[in-house]
């Protein structure tokens, strides 16, 4: 991981490095208590990987964490998704802006990352 961030209030761990122990020391600094689903991930994908002879597993676990912590990593970012969950879950509006904001957060930390990320919708009309 490069250096803490100078800004009080910007992210609570600069980005890791995109390989799995750098992943697991961002996830185990902002999110502890998610250290066992990466090791459970990480576990299944070498397996997998292995198994089928292609890195695909590998480089979907890498996927998969890199844009948790580019998410995480973010107070204000990490509480958006969970707070549009909770609105989609109550089913009280049609959850169309929601989801097209959740996977707006997704796509933008997967930029950050410098992963291949997916087309940014615009808010469902």
């Amino acid at each position: 991981m490069s250096a803490p961030p100078e800004n009080p209030y910007g992210p609570l761990v600069p980005l890791p490095e995109l390989t799995p122990e750098g992943l697991r020391t961002a996830v185990a600094r902002i999110a502890p208590g998610q250290v066992p689903a990466l090791t459970q991930h990480l576990f299944e994908a070498a397996t997998n990987a292995q198994r089928i002879g292609s890195l695909a597993p590998l480089r979907t676990f890498v996927h998969a964490w890199a844009v948790f912590v580019a998410v995480q990593r973010h107070p204000e970012r990490a509480a958006r998704p969970r707070a549009l969950e909770d609105l989609v879950t109550a089913g009280e509006k049609d959850p169309g802006e929601a989801i097209a904001e959740i996977i707006r957060i997704r796509a933008t930390a997967e930029r950050e990352t410098g992963l291949c990320g997916v087309r940014v919708p615009r808010a469902v009309e």
